[in-house]
């Protein structure tokens, strides 16, 4: 009787197909970023609060040229030290932890500008224009200043993207033919860009319009985005470290969260630029370069999550919801 052979000897032959490499979650993609992916944080653009608490938050403050007149008269605060001794005044929940001068009486340092309403916007410069598009049909040429457009749609702006590892809005779409850059450049002026209000942003607080606020007055987000705010009040840093010491604290019990008694306040020790601290003390930090590849895979990952935890990936992302990697440096 003659023996069947069945051909498993020519399938093994042929080799099994290599099996998918697991995609990667955010984090994973983030950890494997290559150091010349970080950009390293200058001690002159951070600010160290120390509470009364022993605890303490750093800010950075935004690049140029996003809320410059509110972030000069931040530096010069800081340089008076005018902070030290106020206190955290106001705590709402699900919103903004705000602090400054409680009484409202104490005088501000000499050299502080006004700054108008028309700074909430910058107007598209072409002398930022240094990287290419994303995701449209130009190849090479233009963005505002470092900017990287996300291809996702927002219910607040025409366009959204990150410039210099911000996030950042837009007036109109961003170009995507030649055609469409030439217009453009015909008439720059008719594109604008903004901060975006985040969460861990931190922002000036002002009475009534056309009061814009000194940036005496700062809050930080604690809360889903409050994107209503954007371009109604100005956007100057983030919080990049200790959100969770000012996040943490009791809710303010007056209305929109204000503490109603003084000792129900925390007391602020200090806030001064890093630059000013001895070299020991400095805080470090670095964010990962919104111009580099490992951004743009973490950015897609963020939007389309395909690790092993997700079933569906959601196809999108709010510009809130790809929040830019901020790290110790090593």
């Amino acid at each position: 009787m003659k023996t069947l052979l069945i051909p498993f000897v020519a399938l093994a032959s042929l080799g099994a197909a290599p099996a998918p490499k697991p995609a990667l979650a955010p984090s994973e993609i983030v950890a494997a970023a290559p150091a010349t992916d970080w950009i390293a944080i200058a001690p002159a653009d951070m600010l160290v609060m120390t509470l009364a608490n022993g605890k303490q938050a750093v800010i950075q403050l935004m690049p140029p040229p996003f809320s410059q007149g509110w972030i000069g008269n931040i530096r010069k605060l800081a340089a008076a030290h005018w902070w030290d001794g106020l206190s955290i005044n106001r705590l709402q929940d699900n919103y903004v932890v705000q602090w400054g001068d409680a009484s409202e009486k104490k005088a501000l340092p000499d050299g502080l500008v006004s700054v108008g309403e028309a700074s909430y916007e910058t107007p598209l410069d072409f002398h930022y224009l240094t990287i290419g598009l994303v995701g449209g049909g130009i190849s090479s040429g233009a963005a505002f200043p470092n900017f990287t457009p996300l291809s996702e749609k927002d219910a607040y702006a025409s366009a959204t993207g990150f410039s210099k590892g911000w996030p950042i809005a837009a007036s109109t779409p961003w170009p995507k033919s030649t055609k469409a850059m030439s217009q453009l450049e015909r008439k720059p002026s008719s594109m604008k860009f903004w901060p975006i209000h985040c969460y861990g942003m931190v922002g000036v607080g002002r009475n009534l319009s056309p009061d814009t606020g000194s940036g005496a007055e700062l809050y930080t987000v604690i809360g889903h985005a409050p994107r209503h705010l954007d371009r109604n009040i100005a956007v100057v840093g983030r919080v990049i470290s200790g959100i969770e010491n000012l996040s943490s604290l009791p809710r303010g019990t007056g209305a929109l969260g204000f503490y109603e008694k003084a000792d129900e306040r925390v007391g602020i020790t200090s806030i001064r630029l890093a630059s000013e601290l001895p070299a020991a003390d400095q805080p470090r930090f670095e964010y990962l370069s919104t111009e580099s590849e490992s951004f743009a895979a973490y950015a897609d990952a963020r939007a389309n999550r395909r690790d092993a935890f997700f079933n569906v990936p959601a196809g999108g992302a709010d510009i809130c919801n790809i929040p830019v990697p901020v790290r110790k440096k090593p």
